[in-house]
């Protein structure tokens, strides 16, 4: 009886551990119905469902956690919210830029988004003005910017490139020639090495920053949409759309680690991979189904699905 009660109290406090902290929320782009939901992350419960833009996308939470900025990726423009007043604060036009996508906040309060309809990149400074750098490459979706806050990274689907930018000049540096169609992308190991997914191979490829040299390549299946690195720099994950299920690969080795199954196959449609803060948990948004997945990263088991509005996308978490 005592191991018994042992190993009930050990479950329940590595359960307790692993919750979401109570004033958590979770963000949702519902790109089939123009709103972003708000869900109180403890309780699954959705706390606000807000009117945004056309085909909201990728969310970026304010650097003290207090604002969340969604794109429009079906118009020009950038809405604002304060999370917890459930309410949108402003609505930023990055014109001439268009189609905006790929979304950053930085520490510096700098906003980052890939604006792919007008090959570019739009920075909108603390003060709300928005400057463009130029990609000059066809499908400019995703974006990762390293540790710096001055060298950005691009993804470039139509072109198979990733462009790398310096955000303070403002202007393009070079392109890798990254060959495919890349769209998911993330670093690691400090910025060192680039992680691209590719949506015509079964593989993820990592690239040397320094020299612009591939370094390694891993297989996928059956194509990955999304790569994230975990905030503790530990793992870099891969959100394989058609199979339903993540990858999960040792930074600084670049060994696979395992592979989860998460959806049934392709009608779950998995797109946007969220770590957690404290890398514990996954969330993967499965837009066919308008749910998002909460995975247990440790162990690989999806703890429950929490209701989004339609064909959910993206994802942030609010502190």
């Amino acid at each position: 009886m005592r191991r018994t009660l042992t190993t009930a109290l050990a479950t329940a406090l590595a359960l307790l551990l692993s919750a979401p902290a109570a004033a958590e929320t979770l963000l949702i782009g519902n790109k089939g119905e123009d709103t972003l939901s708000l869900v109180a992350l403890a309780s699954g419960e959705e706390l606000a469902r807000l009117p945004t833009g056309k085909m909201p996308h990728e969310i970026a939470v304010s650097p003290d956690g207090q604002q969340a900025a969604v794109v429009a990726y079906g118009g020009t423009t950038i809405d604002v919210f304060d999370v917890a007043a459930r309410a949108k604060v402003k609505t930023i036009d990055l014109s001439p830029n268009q189609r905006p996508h790929g979304l950053l906040w930085l520490a510096d309060g700098r906003m980052i988004a890939t604006t792919e309809g007008s090959q570019s990149v739009a920075v909108v400074a603390p003060d709300g003005k928005v400057t463009s750098i130029a990609t000059g490459q066809q499908g400019s979706h995703m974006v990762v910017v390293a540790p710096d806050n001055r060298t950005a990274y691009v993804a470039n689907i139509g072109s198979g490139t990733v462009s790398v930018l310096d955000l303070n000049a403002g202007t393009k540096l070079r392109d890798l020639a990254v060959g495919g169609r890349p769209e998911g992308l993330a670093l690691a190991k400090g910025g060192r090495e680039l992680w691209v997914g590719d949506l015509a191979a079964a593989r993820v490829s990592v690239w040397d920053v320094a020299t612009g040299g591939r370094v390694a390549e891993q297989p996928v299946d059956p194509v990955a949409i999304r790569v994230l690195a975990s905030p503790d720099g530990r793992l870099i994950a891969t959100s394989n759309i058609g199979a339903g299920t993540i990858s999960l690969f040792d930074a600084e080795t670049r060994a696979p680690v395992r592979t989860i199954q998460v959806s049934e196959g392709d009608a779950a449609r998995q797109v946007t991979l969220l770590f957690s803060p404290d890398s514990k948990r996954l969330y993967a948004a499965e837009t066919g189904v308008d749910k998002v997945a909460e995975i247990e990263v440790a162990s690989g088991t999806v703890l429950r699905r929490i209701a989004a509005g339609k064909q959910g996308d993206g994802l942030a978490i609010a502190p």
